[in-house]
């Protein structure tokens, strides 16, 4: 087939619905019912949400008065971040025990880079299965993972047989896996990319793979040349073990909708001192201001400004939000305001992604 890129074997776990998973087995009363974590009040929104709970259609970033709705016997729970970033440290240290090469995604999901790893084992399926094992034994949760030659592919895979089960994508077997699927399973295609591509007549990843370079640049932007090369099982993105922050955010949920301008500015100076402080705390400064506004009825915009210079102050924050918040009118009350500052001083220049075909070893032990 190819033998122009290297093949990495790389682990994606995923720990199964992580925060929901940690209270249910701290509360043993909690095991086997549907339990959402966040808030049930009138504006209260799911974080995540049990197996359990699932079933009936809840899911996270929903409005609990709708969660409970699809589920009358949904209980809901406060989330301790603390305890899940505590159990999150212990099985990040599992990892560490097959290999330095971790990338952590959030508290429950990594990937892992273990075609040289501390066992000497040269099987990564079974290096995955141990790992879950292991954090079933010692840390008394389940995961899932996907094992594959990139990070793209074992991202994906490690959504197929959840929960608490794996799935490996051979070498030899990555470019059937990839034309069969569902253009929804494609990681880095949203909702919204995903109706645009039905429009188009791209279902699965054999009619994305039919569609020419400069098609997909010319109706998908930058995007394009990124779903142009993973569907031919090209994603030259290595596990990176400090990664490297690309944006920093702060926003507050209003216990009353707010329908003028004039109420938000004093929510926004607030939003803009959290801002600063963690970009304080973290030494770094940014380009591009971003303000996120959710309306009452759910739906998100964002409006951005990017300047021809790095800011980290509080005042120059709060000032480029404000120009953002009076750009155009606003459709409807507000229930959420966020600012992120991104194009921060610590991004590198992204090195140009090759253009070969890959090629895989038919005999590479997975």
């Amino acid at each position: 087939m190819y033998t122009d890129l290297p093949i990495r074997k790389i682990i994606h776990v995923d720990m199964d619905a992580f925060y929901a998973s940690v209270e249910q087995m701290d509360n043993p009363h909690l095991k086997g019912k549907p339990i959402a974590v966040g808030g049930g009040g009138k504006r209260g929104v799911v974080s995540a949400a049990s197996y359990e709970a699932r079933k009936f259609g809840v899911k996270s970033a929903m409005a609990g008065t709708l969660a409970v709705k699809l589920c009358p016997d949904l209980i809901f729970v406060r989330p301790n971040f603390e305890r899940y970033s505590e159990i999150s440290k212990k099985i990040r240290q599992i990892f560490y025990d097959y290999t330095d090469l971790v990338e952590p995604l959030s508290l429950d999901e990594a990937y892992l880079d273990v075609t040289q790893n501390k066992k000497g084992n040269p099987s990564a399926s079974l290096i995955a299965k141990d790992i879950r094992a292991r954090i079933l034994n010692d840390v008394g949760l389940t995961a899932s993972a996907g094992i594959s030659i990139n990070k793209f592919i074992a991202k994906v895979a490690s959504d197929y047989n959840k929960p608490n089960g794996q799935k490996t994508v051979n070498p030899e077997e990555v470019l059937e896996f990839l034309e069969q699927l569902d253009i929804r399973k494609f990681y880095g295609v949203g909702k919204v990319t995903a109706e645009k591509m039905y429009q188009k007549g791209i279902f699965t990843g054999l009619d994305l793979k039919q569609k020419s370079l400069e098609y997909l640049d010319a109706n998908f932007g930058k995007s394009g040349r990124y779903y142009y090369h993973v569907v031919r099982g090209i994603h030259t993105s290595e596990v990176k073990p400090h990664r490297t922050r690309k944006s920093l955010a702060a926003e507050r949920t209003f216990s009353e909708n707010l329908s003028s301008e004039v109420f938000m500015l004093e929510k926004l100076e607030h939003i803009a001192e959290e801002v600063a402080r963690r970009l304080l705390k973290s030494l770094v400064a940014g380009k591009t201001i971003t303000l996120k506004i959710k309306y009452s009825d759910f739906t998100l915009q964002t409006r951005s400004k990017t300047l021809p210079y790095y800011i980290s102050d509080k005042s120059m924050i709060l000032e480029t939000a404000k120009d953002l918040l009076y750009q155009e009118k606003l459709s409807n009350s507000v229930r959420l305001l966020g600012i992120s500052l991104s194009n921060l001083n610590t991004e590198k220049k992204k090195k140009p992604e090759l253009k070969k075909s890959v090629s895989v070893q038919l005999k590479f032990e997975f």
